[in-house]
């Protein structure tokens, strides 16, 4: 379970007098085992800022972030064990491969060669990496290139995982892979976060969706009790009304 309380960043302003700005301002969230959270909100919300604070990225200025029970700062090294994160970055090393990348972060984790290989292939057949494993990872595609940095994510099989924006650039069928591999981890049981700023990607896979703007959480809940409050039946109405914005999310 990943618990964030009174969450709070800011970054200097432009300018010489230029007042800070506030990225992430007194966020609170509660990401539960064996569900799928999603942090919905519009590009620049502060989504990413929240993630990288919730994997120990960054440090908040206030507040604290627990992963089962563990505080990220007093504890960064056991969270880091606990987590399986994809961000914003998706680097991979492009002169190896993608089962030579996820060994790789296998071997930082302190598994066995025999655990895995076993897991890369849990992994690969799950992902459908099987036809690109073995390949050099310079030319991938960016699915491809997702799938290898989930993977190398998920070698240690953690418990709590933490994807940002994990569909974005991707094509129509690499998405639906993802959505049902996501699904796939939340029926195991794991804590599920992942960000968004597209609304179909949250109705289609979130159990709750905490809803970001301006770096505060305006609403969360399950989709139906987040079109209760709004008094709206259509979910993307619903967050528009929620924000408080007539700027609507990209379709």
């Amino acid at each position: 379970m990943i618990v964030a309380e009174h969450l709070r960043k800011t970054f200097p302003g432009k300018g010489k007098n230029a007042a800070p700005v506030i990225a992430v301002d007194d966020v609170n969230l509660i990401a539960r085992d064996g569900e799928i959270t999603g942090l919905l909100g519009p590009n620049g919300a502060g989504k990413t800022t929240t993630m990288r604070m919730l994997y120990t990225l960054m440090q908040p200025e206030t507040g604290r972030v627990l992963i089962d029970g563990l505080d990220t700062t007093s504890h960064a090294n056991a969270v880091r064990r606990a987590l399986g994160v994809l961000p914003d970055a998706r680097g991979v090393y492009k002169r190896l491969t993608a089962r030579e990348n996820i060994r790789y972060f296998g071997e930082l984790h302190g598994m066995s060669r025999a655990d895995i290989d076993a897991r890369t292939l849990e992994l690969a057949r799950a992902l459908q990496m099987e036809d690109f494993l073995d390949r050099q990872t310079e030319g991938f595609s960016q699915g491809q290139r997702t799938k290898t940095a989930i993977a190398r994510a998920l070698i240690h099989d953690p418990k709590n995982v933490i994807l940002d924006e994990p569909t974005n650039g991707l094509d129509v069928m690499t998405t639906r892979g993802l959505r049902s591999f996501l699904r796939q981890l939340r029926d195991e049981g794991r804590c599920v976060v992942f960000s968004s700023h597209i609304m179909q990607e949250v109705a289609a896979l979130c159990d709750r969706i905490v809803i970001i703007a301006q770096g505060r959480v305006m609403a969360e809940g399950t989709p139906d009790e987040l079109r209760e409050r709004a008094g709206i039946d259509n979910l993307e109405d619903a967050f528009v009304r929620l924000i408080g914005s007539e700027e609507g999310l990209h379709a």
